[in-house]
Formats: C-alpha cells, sequence, structure tokens
C-alpha cells in the first residue's frame, strides 16, 4: 500500500476500473474482445491514471499486456492490440491504494493453476476493484501454504486464493471458498476457460453492471463503459452475486451468504462519471439534487454560482436552479493534464493549481460568489482557489461543499489520509473557513445527503459519520497506506 502523498491531489480517489467483454463470434470474420476492452477503458479512465491492462483470452490461453500510464500511453490506438486475440478479455486501470505504484501490482494478475480435474493446468486473469480489511491474515494464511508473493496487492491473494481453492473442485467452487474468507470490498472480473466470470462483494460498496452486445456481453465498473461499446444496460450485479458468462449465456449465482448493501455514497459524490447510473441513481441527478438542498440549506445573497470543475459542475446547476442566482464559469480546466500533478516542493505545487486551474477573471471580478465543490478533503486546494478568485477581484467568496464534512478513513478501497490530516477532524468548522479565506462555509448537512440518497439503508457513509457497515480488524489500515504506515 502506498502513502496519501503531501503532493497528491486535494481528493479522495478511486482504487480502479474494471471492464470485461465475452463475444460468442455470431458475427463473420474474427472476433477479439480486446477491441472492445480497450475502447470500454477510455470510458473508465477517471477511475484509474496510474497504470492499465489488458488480458485476452483465447480458446483458453492468456496473453496479458499492462504498463504504468494513462489508457492512450499504454496502448497507442487500437492497432496496438496485435497479440491480444481471443473471444473474451477484461481490462483495468489503476490509482494505486492497496500495493506498490510499480508494473508489478497493474492489473489485470495472471496465474495458473488447476483446472478442476486436478492435473490440467489453465490460465486465470482476474482484475480486481476494492480493498480488504483482512488482507494481511489472508497473506499470512497463503503464506503458511508455500504461496510466494510478486507484489504487495491484495488481489494477488485473491487470486492465489481462488486458484488454491479451485484447483481440485473448479474455478466457481474457488470463488465461493475466497469470498467465505475474504473481508471488505471487492469487484471481480476473471476470465478462465471459457468463461468470463463477475463477482461483487456481500455489501456491494463499489457497482458492477452488465450490458449485452448485439454478439455477445459486457461486466464494466460503471454504465458509461457499456455507452461507448453502444451495449443495452441490462442490470446491476447484486451485493454477493456471481454472475459466470460462456456459449451457454449468463448465469447467475445466488449469494451464498447474507448480505447487505452498502453501496460507497462517494460513488455518487465524486468517483461516477455524471453520465453513469449506478445501481438504479443518475449520478447527474443525484449531484444536482445535492446543489439544490444546498441552496435550501444555506440562502446566500450573490451574484454568480460557480463549480470547481469538473466534479462540482452539477451540484452547482442545481443550486443555481434553486436558488435563482445566475450560474456562471468562473473556473477554466486544463484538460490536458491528465495525471494527478505530483511535485516536489511547496512553491511547485502552488503552480501546478494555477496551471490546472485558471480564472476567467471578467467573470469573477467584483462579485460575490457561491463557489461550489463536490468534497472537501484537506482543504489545501481549495484554499489556493479561493484565493486566486479574491486575486481576480471576487468582492465575497461563498464556499459550499456538496458533501458532509469527511472525518473518518476509508478501509474500503478509497484513497484517504490518515484522520489527522483531514481538515475536518484537525479544525472546527469556523476555523476552516478562517483557513480557506471564505466569507462563508457549508457542507452539505447529514439529513440533506440521506435527502439526495432517497435510500438511506443502502450506503456507506462512514467516512462522513464512523458507522462502517462491517467491524474493522485493529491491525487493518486505511487504504492507501504501506505497513510502515506514512
Amino acid at each position: 500500500m502506498r502513502p496519501f502523498e503531501e503532493g497528491r491531489s486535494d481528493k479522495l480517489h478511486e482504487e480502479c476500473g474494471v471492464i470485461g467483454v465475452y463475444r460468442d463470434g455470431s458475427t463473420p470474420g474474427r472476433v477479439d474482445a480486446a477491441q472492445s476492452v480497450y475502447y470500454g477503458l477510455y470510458a473508465l479512465q477517471h477511475r484509474g491514471q496510474e497504470s492499465a491492462g489488458i488480458a485476452a483470452n483465447d480458446g483458453g490461453t492468456v496473453t496479458l499486456r499492462k504498463k504504468l500510464g494513462l489508457v492512450g500511453e499504454v496502448f497507442h490506438g487500437a492497432h496496438t492490440l496485435g497479440g491480444l486475440n481471443g473471444n473474451i478479455a477484461i481490462g483495468h486501470v489503476r490509482y494505486s491504494t492497496a500495493g506498490e505504484g510499480d508494473v508489478r501490482s497493474a492489473q489485470p494478475l495472471v496465474a495458473r493453476c488447476r483446472g478442476g480435474s486436478g492435473t490440467e493446468l489453465v490460465d486465470v486473469a482476474l482484475a480486481h476493484n476494492g480493498n480488504l480489511v483482512n488482507a494481511d491474515s489472508i497473506q499470512e494464511m497463503l503464506t503458511d501454504t508455500g504461496v510466494i508473493f510478486q507484489t504487495t496487492s491484495d488481489s494477488e491473494s485473491i487470486l492465489n486464493l481462488i486458484c488454491q481453492h479451485g484447483n481440485k473442485r473448479g474455478i466457481e467452487a474457488g470463488i465461493h471458498t475466497a469470498m467465505s474468507l475474504m473481508k471488505g470490498a471487492y469487484v471481480l472480473v476473471i476470465t478462465t476457460g471459457d468463461q468470463l466470470i463477475g463477482v461483487r462483494d456481500p455489501y456491494g460498496f463499489h457497482p458492477l453492471c452488465i450490458g449485452r452486445l448485439p454478439d455477445g456481453w459486457v461486466l464494466a465498473s460503471e454504465s458509461c463503459a457499456l455507452e461507448a461499446l453502444d451495449a443495452e444496460f441490462v442490470r446491476d450485479v447484486t451485493p454477493g452475486e456471481i454472475v459466470i458468462i460462456s456459449k451457454e449465456g449468463l448465469r447467475s449465482v445466488a449469494p451464498a451468504q447474507w448480505c447487505r448493501k452498502s453501496l460507497c455514497v462517494f460513488e455518487l459524490v465524486y468517483f461516477a462519471r455524471p453520465d453513469s447510473v449506478v445501481d438504479g441513481v443518475s449520478v447527474y441527478d443525484f449531484r444536482r439534487r445535492c446543489g439544490a438542498l444546498l441552496a435550501e440549506q444555506n440562502p446566500v445573497t450573490a451574484d454568480m454560482v460557480m463549480a470547481v470543475p469538473d466534479s462540482g459542475i452539477p451540484a452547482a446547476i442545481g443550486y443555481a436552479e434553486a436558488s435563482g442566482i445566475p450560474y456562471g464559469e468562473g473556473l477554466i480546466k486544463n484538460k490536458y493534464i491528465g495525471r494527478t500533478f505530483i511535485q516536489p516542493t511547496q512553491e511547485m505545487r502552488e503552480d501546478a493549481v494555477r496551471i490546472k486551474l485558471s480564472t476567467i477573471r471578467r467573470n469573477i471580478e467584483g462579485k460575490r460568489l457561491v463557489v461550489i465543490d463536490d468534497s472537501i478533503v484537506r482543504g489545501t486546494t481549495c484554499r489556493r482557489i479561493v484565493g486566486h478568485l479574491r486575486d481576480a477581484g471576487a468582492r465575497e467568496v461563498h464556499v459550499c461543499a456538496a458533501s458532509p464534512a469527511v472525518r473518518y478513513s476509508c478501509y474500503f478501497g478509497i484513497d484517504t489520509p490518515y484522520r489527522e490530516k483531514l481538515i475536518a477532524v484537525q479544525k472546527e468548522q469556523e476555523e476552516i473557513r478562517e483557513y480557506l479565506g471564505a466569507d462563508t462555509l457549508t457542507y452539505l448537512s447529514h439529513e440533506n445527503l440521506m435527502r439526495a440518497c432517497e435510500e438511506k439503508e443502502l450506503y456507506c457513509k462512514a467516512c462522513f459519520d464512523g458507522n462502517y457497515p462491517m467491524e474493522v480488524p485493529s491491525t487493518a489500515r486505511p487504504s492507501g497506506f504501506t505497513k510502515e504506515g506514512r
């Protein structure tokens, strides 16, 4: 696991995005699934910007290509997919939390195990999103049985666990046994033999949906990936469910254990793309509702409502609609800065904010502004933005966060600082306002977040209220940290 670095963006980060494509070969000519996965990974790029990979399954033989970088850097166009043959493929984009930021921990991961017969070796490829809270104990158990690990990623533990318990009884039995032992958040996309398999943990912390192609199926972290492939949305994989796709079609394996849906609410607040629908909820509509509720909660007098782009835009539109204050652009985001800007000195980090976000002075000068962002984590970036708006001539700056104050670390796959690094833990709200340099500061209340969610019992909100859906072992570390700590 990797520390939450001082130079990283002042945001929480999702661990990764996964996709799997099964083409049944009913169309004339050779059908390779890797190209579809390639396009799907572009649609999921926002979920991970440190590495990308594709594993293609051709008659049971898996070919893997992965590398550090964005999708377009790892695969320089569809023509670079040569050699990734087969009608089944899975893909992964990664923002490293559990595991080192090097190519060994990039996914998919591939292993060879017994195919259930006890003699024949088969390829198994796996892509994982999430974080196990008992990863250390599982790795220790596997090490005691002779497993040698190549990475520090809990994803490798999952793959070894499935292979070990599927050696004689088959992959499906191996997945069932692994699920009974794993605690925490996991979405898995697996291919082996002639199958594409999707797995969602019993709490459904992170999303996985099913799409239908004219000649096959798609499994993806978000519905926006289905749109990129012109696939028809079928449904979401339910918590604890296993879906197995083969030439016989799609087969659902009902949960073998008790399940309680606890979707990470930050999927709606920030992680998911606004054009996605997550577990039946339009991400765009959810964020716009949060903005409207903020306006109801915080009726200030101002000349313009503006967003911190891009994730704050739907909430800002909702605030403007509900308040009657005009919406306008005050910040322009540089679209050509792909990865998180990490700089070694404070001065360079200050410059990085100016490069990523520039002000539109004509829209700002002399105005009273309502500035909407999705969340405030450490407050460093927000403070710089307020300063830039003041420099551009803003008369008043009223900062609104479209979510409650982040007060607790996440153990389920979201990269968060230690609690003491969270500004809402360090300071009272008035002290935060002074630190930011804002005239007022408003967080969306817990009650209004629940109104926006509509079905409050279906979400994990532990980063806001500390009520974790499951018991977290005392040895567990927040997502994004090394065994040695910071």
